[in-house]
C-alpha cells in the first residue's frame, strides 16, 4: 500500500498534432493506469492542431509522472497541474516548443510559492529593479505565460473529461 496521499489535477493539452493525439491519450492511459478517450477540438490559436483536457485522480507525484510521458514529444504545448495533498505541495507544471519545461510550486489556491532561498538568490543577483523585476518574470514563468496564454483562451468552455487512477 502507497504511502502516498491522494491528489487531484488536469492535464492540458493546448497543441497537438493529430498524428501524435493518439500518442498522448496512450502516455496518459500508461501513467495513470486506464483508458483515457480524450474528446479533442479544433485549436484556433493555431490551425491543424487540437486541443483536449482531462481531470485526474491519484497519488501525489503523479503530475510529474505525466509530464514525463508527454515530454516525449517536443511539438506539444501542454499544462499539468497537481493539487496541494496532505504533506505534499501542489505543483504546475508547463511546457512550450522553444521555451522547453518550467515548473513551480502552488498553494492550495493556485498562486505559484516562491521560496526564501529563492528570493534570496534573486536579491544577491539582481543589479536594480529592472534586474529584480525580470527575475521575478522568471520565477513566476512569464515566459510560459505569454507562450500559452492564446491556447489557454482558445479552449474557454471546453469540454473536461474525468479520469480517476485505479489503485
Amino acid at each position: 500500500m502507497s504511502t502516498r496521499g491522494s491528489t487531484s489535477g488536469v492535464v492540458y493539452v493546448h497543441s497537438s498534432p493529430s498524428a501524435v493525439c493518439p500518442h498522448v491519450e496512450w502516455a496518459i492511459s500508461g501513467t495513470l493506469g486506464e483508458r483515457v478517450d480524450l474528446r479533442w477540438a479544433a485549436q484556433p490559436a493555431a490551425p491543424g492542431q487540437l486541443r483536449a483536457e482531462c481531470a485526474w485522480t491519484g497519488e501525489a507525484g503523479t503530475g510529474a509522472r505525466l509530464v514525463a510521458a508527454l515530454r516525449a514529444w517536443p511539438m506539444l504545448r501542454f499544462e499539468v497541474t497537481e493539487d496541494p495533498s496532505p504533506g505534499v505541495d501542489g505543483v504546475r507544471y508547463c511546457f512550450a516548443p522553444v521555451l522547453g519545461l518550467w515548473h513551480a510550486r502552488t498553494s492550495a489556491n493556485g498562486d505559484i510559492v516562491v521560496s526564501e532561498d529563492q528570493l534570496r538568490a534573486l536579491a544577491a543577483r539582481s543589479r536594480g529593479g529592472e534586474s529584480f523585476a525580470h527575475g521575478v518574470d522568471e520565477i513566476l514563468g512569464a515566459a510560459w505565460d505569454d507562450a500559452l496564454e492564446p491556447f489557454r483562451r482558445a479552449g474557454d468552455g471546453a469540454p473536461v473529461t474525468w479520469l480517476h487512477r485505479v489503485g
